[in-house]
């Protein structure tokens, strides 16, 4: 067992930790902050457009997935960056294909949410 805090303490301190990885992700990331604001209009207007409590969930639930895929993409975005400057073709692929995941997480928002509206207007 790897020493250190345990129990409550562990915890408290595990979500600091997620906090602070929140915050900077915040601060340094535009990406970030602009999936940030996306989630955050489309989750006022789930309100409007889901009519069950199933299909809010199936609106709103790739929103947080976007935003954990965008956490991930920044943090092999930092670890590539960290290990140095120079161009390597491994560091640009990591880089690309944590943005692929995030552009699979839009075009999954963007298929639900259109896939929602066009039943619930247009059909």
């Amino acid at each position: 067992m790897k020493p250190g805090l345990t129990g409550v303490t562990r915890v408290i301190a595990a979500s600091k930790n997620s906090l602070n990885g929140i915050r900077d992700c915040w601060r340094h990331e535009s990406a970030f902050r602009q999936n940030s604001i996306l989630s955050l209009v489309l989750l006022i207007l789930s309100f409007q457009l889901a009519q069950t409590v199933v299909e809010w969930l199936l609106l709103i639930l790739p929103l947080f997935l976007l935003a954990i895929v965008e956490l991930l993409n920044s943090a092999i975005e930092n670890t590539v960056d960290r290990i140095g400057p120079e161009r390597h073709i491994l560091s640009g692929r990591a880089k690309d294909m944590g943005s692929a995941a995030t552009m699979f997480c839009l075009i999954m928002i963007a298929t639900v949410w259109i896939s929602m509206a066009w039943s619930r207007y247009l059909a």
